[in-house]
């Protein structure tokens, strides 16, 4: 197959397994909020500069970024659209994780996911749009499906901010409960979501397996591409070391499952844009990982400071 035979490519995916995607979603987005609280939000108005930049590259650089590439390579118009989807998509939580891991700034890690997961029912949809309709390929494919802005904005709003109230409301309510919730919640639902893709690329083994080495060298290259791009935003705007190792996560680690969920709702298994999200779920997280182990092993220009002061 050529790279213009993966956009005529539809995908096995049966019409429960996208329900079921759906509410996996929603549960991950439920976990999430489990950890929110309004303090997150309210460190942004005592200390706003780091989250600005940081949901500036995220909500601004990125898209942008993503539509040069796009534009460079020259690339089937399914594997377009599918990096503008990822792209347009909010941080993914496991960002926090590997925030911590790599010894940035977790406080900064949270707050970016949250207020980017909250602004993405309106940014999101609005991404989407507007840079897809800059290519005359990808502009195409979304006129044939007919996209509804209307239709965008209320599904994302189904996953993404109702999960959210629902998981906020039951910290602020209940605690306890939040507390005994959040660990095994977490793990459910991030097991679940890895479960599904798992099965979602087995079931198209023969499709990526055709395409492979476009498919993984277009993602890898995008993902490195959105994780330098958040520390150059970061390291631009003159912020600390935990900040940009931050803000380079967060920018890098996507939602690749809203990607999939809004790619089987309104792309119904188109093959370069479901595959792109698919594999963007699972290559975003070996990447992230492996700068996360990489950053731990090196201290923090502030910290060798600090060290040097202290035995002076």
């Amino acid at each position: 197959m050529t790279g213009a035979d993966l956009d005529r490519v539809v995908l096995a995916f049966e019409p429960g397994s996208l329900a079921v995607l759906n509410v996996v979603l929603a549960l991950v987005m439920v976990g999430v909020a489990l950890d929110l609280r309004p303090a997150d939000f309210a460190s942004v108005l005592r200390h706003p500069r780091a989250a600005v930049v940081g949901l500036l590259g995220q909500v601004v650089v990125l898209p942008a970024l993503t539509f040069a590439l796009v534009s460079v390579l020259d690339l089937p118009a399914s594997v377009a659209l599918g990096m503008i989807l990822v792209a347009a998509c909010p941080g993914g939580n496991m960002s926090n994780f590997i925030t911590h891991l790599a010894r940035g700034n977790t406080e900064l890690s949270v707050t970016m996911t949250a207020i980017g997961t909250v602004l993405a029912v309106v940014t999101t949809p609005l991404n989407l749009a507007f840079w897809s309709s800059m290519s005359a390929d990808t502009a195409a494919l979304v006129r044939a499906v007919e996209l509804s802005s209307r239709e965008l904005v209320t599904t994302v709003l189904a996953v993404l901010g109702a999960p959210l109230a629902l998981g906020m409301l039951i910290a602020a309510r209940r605690p306890r409960l939040a507390s005994r919730l959040r660990a095994p919640f977490k793990l459910l639902s991030l097991g679940c979501l890895a479960l599904f893709i798992v099965i979602g690329l087995s079931r198209n083994a023969a499709t990526l397996a055709d395409h492979w080495a476009l498919l993984c060298g277009v993602v890898a290259l995008h993902n490195a591409a959105a994780l330098l791009s958040g520390w150059l935003v970061a390291r631009t705007a003159g912020l600390p070391g935990r900040d940009r190792r931050a803000i380079a996560i967060e920018v890098g680690i996507q939602n690749a499952g809203l990607a999939m969920v809004l790619a089987f709702d309104f792309f119904p298994g188109l093959g370069g844009t479901a595959m792109i999200a698919a594999w963007w779920g699972v290559w975003h997280l070996i990447a992230g990982l492996s700068l996360a182990f990489v950053w731990r092993r090196r201290a923090l220009r502030e910290e060798d400071a600090q060290a040097q002061a202290t035995t002076t």
